[in-house]
């Protein structure tokens, strides 16, 4: 089908507007072309008239063979110079087009030969008031002048082309970065929703299998577990709301106005929620009151903690849990977590996706988390994370 490439599927302009660009060329050209032979007629002799319209017409049909055939065109209007002045303005043009779209040796071999031309037609064409020296000289420098400013002109669109096309590079770079950083936070806010959702699931599942279990439990036991599944249900509900909440916006910038998160502050608060839930927990904290640690380590070791225990419970229902934190600022804070594993608990097969992103929060603070079993059936949990003096 015309105007359409069948091996690249692209559609080109049709050939009538292809061809407005060689109208326009050889008409202002022609322009040139004309003037100079109104010129040469005037100055020349009667016999040399029919010459020089025969040759300038010759001149205007390589205009077309210029734009298509640089080359070719180009050294053809220089052979014609040597003949008449009238071909001088294609045999420039053709300078300044090659000199603008292709390599600098053709230009300069095109511009030798129209020099080359210029010097003949001096030699049987002289003008009586310009010496043959002068002219050689004046010409040259035309077609000099000619060949650097089409050289100029490609190398300035070269550059303008290469910084555009580095230009456009960065901007997808800087697009490729931006979803990159959207996803990198995403997936935290998605391993925020497992590490909270788990611990207040596995809280409900914790107190409602007490009152399964203890129906005959006193009225008060049964009114403190349903206190909590109440809690945590709520807790529950606020923070799958937010998660949500960012999780549906499109700008990279409002997942940073996240809530900074509970921090190692905060470690009583989880540790009471679960014995109020009938988990089993000792802890051991020579740490003492709240001390001063970098916000993003205390983040860090409340959701080990919080995985850790809400791995127990998942796993190792009804076993007790000891929980142990120490370090000093400067040696690093070190969390570990142990409790018995039961038959069916499966901890001794697998770390879980829930620890696995323990790992990678880990490493991003610059600390580790390992786990084990060891022969008495005891899993362990331990984590070292920095604490900077």
């Amino acid at each position: 089908m015309r105007g359409v490439d069948a091996a690249t599927c692209e559609v080109k302009p049709p050939r009538t507007w292809r061809s407005v660009p060689v109208v326009v060329t050889t008409v202002a050209v022609g322009v040139l072309v004309a003037t100079m032979l109104w010129s040469a007629t005037r100055s020349s002799s009667a016999g040399l008239v029919g010459v020089d319209v025969a040759l300038a017409v010759a001149a205007l049909a390589l205009v077309p063979v210029v734009l298509r055939r640089p080359w070719i065109g180009g050294v053809l209007a220089g052979l014609l110079v040597a003949l008449s002045p009238v071909a001088t303005p294609v045999a420039s043009f053709a300078v300044l087009f090659i000199a603008r779209n292709r390599p600098f040796r053709q230009a300069a071999a095109v511009a030798a030969v129209g020099v080359a031309g210029e010097a003949v037609q001096a030699l049987w064409r002289p003008v009586p008031s310009l010496p043959y020296g002068w002219r050689l000289v004046l010409m040259t420098i035309a077609y000099a002048a000619l060949l650097g400013w089409g050289t100029w002109a490609q190398a300035r669109n070269a550059l303008l082309a290469a910084l555009r096309d580095r230009a456009r590079r960065a901007e997808q770079e800087q697009e490729r970065r931006v979803d990159e950083a959207r996803a990198a936070e995403r997936n935290r806010i998605a391993r925020e929703m497992h590490d909270v959702l788990a611990h207040r699931l596995s809280l409900l599942a914790a107190a409602a299998g007490a009152m399964e279990y203890r129906p005959d439990a006193p009225p008060e036991r049964l009114s403190a577990a349903a206190g909590v599944i109440r809690a945590s249900a709520h807790h529950a509900l606020d923070e799958l709301r937010e998660v949500i909440t960012l999780l549906r916006s499109d700008d990279a910038e409002s997942t940073t106005d996240a809530p900074p998160g509970q921090t190692l502050a905060d470690l009583p608060r989880l540790v009471d929620e679960a014995r109020a839930a009938g988990q089993q927990i000792e802890v051991d904290d020579p740490l003492g009151p709240p001390v001063e640690i970098p916000a993003t380590v205390g983040r860090t070791a409340y959701r080990i903690a919080q995985e850790a225990l809400t791995n127990a419970r998942k796993h190792a229902a009804g076993q007790p849990v000891r929980l142990v934190l120490g370090g000093a600022p400067g040696s690093g804070l070190s969390i570990a977590v142990s409790n018995p594993t039961t038959p069916d608990s499966g901890a001794t097969d697998s770390a879980g996706t829930g620890l696995i992103g323990l790992a990678e929060r880990a490493a991003l603070t610059g600390g580790r988390v390992a786990h084990h079993v060891d022969a008495a059936g005891r899993f362990h949990l331990t984590a070292w994370l920095p604490w900077p003096t």
